[in-house]
């Protein structure tokens, strides 16, 4: 692992993490320059800050993923995860990350925002937007410190299988980090998180409450990854960086969890989501639609820009990436519930 460390920044390596200002029970807290008073109209304590990391939402969300103590940074969303791994280990004007479009393009925003330069290894259209591992593993350099993996990918909706995961690992181990974006991972047929962490000490997995769980609007996301990987991100990891109502909902939401229940969910989603590309590919303006593994599918239009202003005309928002590279014609559909899926099929239809 000390190996792997070495590809961090240098500067992030020697920092000396900001040191917070500690809570102990029972006792006045006279030291992080609080008001002794609760806002106006605020019934919940929110003068006092949250304690520096969410120790106890980190335990849940340990035992949550199967992992070990240690594993788990709670960040505000998996994109704020996006932003840690930049800055961990992406020297501005010196360093670079690989990424597969057409995917995620928050991985590029933060590159740039961060000075580091982006190499494109593009996904094989022609053979359902799959990896390309070989060209990632041929085009690596020195200076290549992450590769950004969107499995299952937004916004084509496919999964990357176990087996490139693992050669992907293994041809980088000790060269580089393989970045796994599992945001949609509830929604697939697989989810390779607990058996990539205990097979490679060079991989993280991303993960969000956002999309399976119905959890967006507190922006709860965790970076999961071997202990020394998460102790150097949580130097860069400001202090009281997860909101007091954002641990409470999430906690909230984790102690009610009931297992059978959402796995229902999923399931008719799923089904919803197979109903909807049936449906979607019998149109006559339809000319493709790929499988998914994701809450959404990606759809081929002859008229794409027709397509979306049929649905806006009937009450329903879709996502146009037709002018994206690599995604001409394509719009991608979130599923919804059966009478949001019915009502897109209607408008589309008339």
């Amino acid at each position: 692992m000390s190996n792997l460390l070495d590809l961090a920044r240098p500067e992030i390596r020697a920092l000396h993490a900001y040191r917070a200002a500690g809570h102990e029970d029972g006792l006045v807290r006279l030291n992080a320059n609080e008001t002794p008073w609760p806002a106006i109209g605020d019934g919940d304590g929110l003068n006092r800050y949250p304690n520096e990391r969410p120790v106890t939402l980190t335990g849940r969300l340990t035992t949550h993923y199967g992992l070990d103590p240690g594993q788990v940074l709670v960040t505000r969303g998996s994109t704020d995860a996006i932003d840690l791994l930049l800055r961990g280990f992406c020297g501005a004007g010196r360093d670079e990350i690989i990424i597969c479009p057409p995917t995620f393009t928050m991985y590029r925003v933060y590159a740039h925002i961060q000075g580091a330069a982006v190499r494109e290894v593009p996904l094989l259209r022609e053979r359902g937007f799959a990896l390309n591992h070989k060209a990632i593993i041929d085009s690596w350099t020195p200076q290549t410190k992450l590769l950004f993996v969107c499995s299952p990918n937004n916004p084509t909706g496919n999964r990357v299988p176990d087996a490139e995961l693992d050669e992907l690992c293994l041809a980088l181990a000790g060269r580089g980090l393989v970045v796994v974006d599992g945001a949609y991972s509830e929604f697939a047929d697989s989810d390779p998180t607990r058996s990539l962490l205990q097979r490679h000490d060079n991989v993280v997995v991303l993960r969000t409450l956002s999309k399976a769980y119905g959890l967006a609007g507190i922006r709860c996301g965790a970076l999961l990854a071997h202990a020394e990987i998460v102790s150097l991100l949580g130097k860069v990891l400001p202090p009281y960086a997860f909101p007091t109502p954002s641990v409470q909902a999430a906690l909230r939401c984790m102690e009610h969890l009931d297992e059978d229940q959402q796995n229902q969910r999923i399931t008719k989603l799923t089904a919803e989501r197979a109903r909807l590309a049936t449906e979607l590919a019998a149109l006559d303006s339809v000319t493709q639609i790929w499988p998914s593994e994701a809450n959404f599918l990606l759809a081929e239009f002859e008229e794409p820009g027709r397509a979306v202003e049929a649905a806006r005309r009937g009450g329903v928002l879709v996502r146009d990436f037709s002018g994206e590279p690599g995604l001409s014609g394509c719009l991608r559909i979130t599923v919804g519930d059966t009478d949001q899926n019915t009502q897109l099929l209607t408008s589309l239809r008339r």
